[in-house]
């Protein structure tokens, strides 16, 4: 007799079932929460008919169970509910997908659709608050806010736009700060970058490399580097520049990629890299010679189809007075 034909046919079909990625996804997210299809495709940015393709292998072979509210139907897998053997086959595969980029981005993504569903229902009760958003958005807009925010930045400071892009940074904080320095190592970027700060004479273009900066040490009161880390071959050394620039007590802020594991996106826009987990934004802060440095990951926009984003901020460490003798 075949060796595989005296395994027990229960455990090859648990092991078929948890031999794709997909599944494992939907099982890591249904184990915490019970979800709609329409939420499953929101947070694994799949389509419809996957989806509901694999919850019916799923569903058929007992790892979810499905209730139905009104028009939706609910999935969620309940660990009592699975038989012993497949109950320890998914705590192994839930060990083992721990560090698997890919969930924590689902993670991440699931936390903002909760919270859109908190909002919605805090909206229902919120009444004339809510009118009163709609009322002042439709006669105001809502670029006052950024301007006030922008305004709390002392005016006579001096910021580094790292990587500035099309400029579209450097261009708003030009109107807040005393000047602001675009750097960028891209000739196209920088033309953008000069059309659209065009008349802002408190705004210098420059062309260097984020590793090797042309600016003079301590000359900056703040830089940024959004979505410039992972364009740079040694982002170690971007940010121990981006420190050097920097005035004692001068700030830096980074956004940029969380971990993932999608290689398209990455081949596609070009990054050298497939983002940066949190600890490893605060040591590159640290390293550099920055205090209270911190990282946090951000709320993932409505809408938006790239790989969830990170906030790191640091303090140029300020020098301790010597002690005479």
């Amino acid at each position: 007799m075949n060796k595989v034909d005296s395994l027990p046919g229960s455990l090859l079909s648990r092991m078929s079932t948890l031999a794709d990625a997909t599944r494992l996804r939907l099982l890591r997210l249904l184990e915490r929460r019970e979800l709609g299809v329409v939420d499953l495709c929101d947070v694994l940015q799949l389509p419809q008919s996957t989806i509901s393709r694999h919850l019916k292998v799923l569903a058929g072979r007992g790892w979810v169970r499905s209730s139905r509210r009104a028009t939706t139907h609910l999935y969620r897998m309940t660990l009592d509910q699975l038989d012993p053997g497949a109950r320890r086959l998914w705590l192994l595969a839930r060990d083992q997908i721990g560090g698997w980029a890919t969930i924590g981005q689902d993670e991440l993504r699931l936390a903002r659709r909760l919270r859109r569903r908190q909002d919605r229902a805090q909206a229902f009760f919120a009444g004339a608050a809510a009118e009163w958003e709609k009322l002042r958005r439709e006669l105001y807009g809502d670029d006052f806010v950024r301007a006030a925010m922008l305004s709390l930045l002392p005016s006579h400071y001096v910021v580094a736009d790292l990587g500035c892009g099309t400029g579209q940074a450097a261009a708003e904080l030009a109107g807040a700060v005393r000047r602001v320095i675009a750097v960028d190592n891209s000739p196209a970027m920088l033309r953008a970058a000069r059309k659209r700060t065009a008349g802002r004479r408190n705004v210098e273009i420059r062309r260097s490399d984020l590793s090797a900066l042309s600016l003079e040490s301590g000359s900056c009161d703040a830089a940024i580097l959004l979505l410039a880390l992972t364009y740079v071959a040694d982002p170690e050394a971007a940010v121990k520049e981006a420190g050097r620039i920097l005035r004692t007590g001068g700030k830096l802020v980074i956004v940029d990629l969380l971990p993932h594991d999608r290689e398209d996106f990455q081949r596609r826009m070009g990054q050298q890299s497939a983002g940066f987990a949190l600890d490893e934004a605060r040591r590159m802060l640290l390293d550099a010679g920055f205090d209270a440095a911190g990282a946090t990951p951000l709320p993932p926009a409505a809408g938006a189809r790239g790989p969830a984003l990170f906030l790191a901020t640091g303090l140029r460490k300020r020098l301790r007075n010597k002690v005479s003798r």
